[in-house]
């Protein structure tokens, strides 16, 4: 009676218990939905103050939807 293990001939498929690391450019952060000066706010783990959303406009401003995904992973 033979064990059945995975073949290695095979090209590198995803197999069960693979650690490979997706790459950053697959991984999405936003749904494609706008971003408000909250999202942003509440991303960067600061709290919704006057302030801080005058933060988050600015930088909504100056970096559009690409701000919220430099903050998140």
């Amino acid at each position: 009676m033979s064990t059945s293990q995975p073949d290695a001939s095979r090209p590198s498929e995803a197999r069960a218990g693979d650690d490979r690391v997706t790459p950053d450019d697959l991984l999405h952060t936003r749904n494609g939905t706008d971003v408000s000066p909250e999202d942003l706010v509440l991303a960067a783990g600061r709290d919704v103050t006057p302030k801080n959303l005058e933060w988050a406009r600015r930088k909504l401003d100056e970096e559009g939807p690409a701000a919220l995904d430099k903050l998140l992973p």
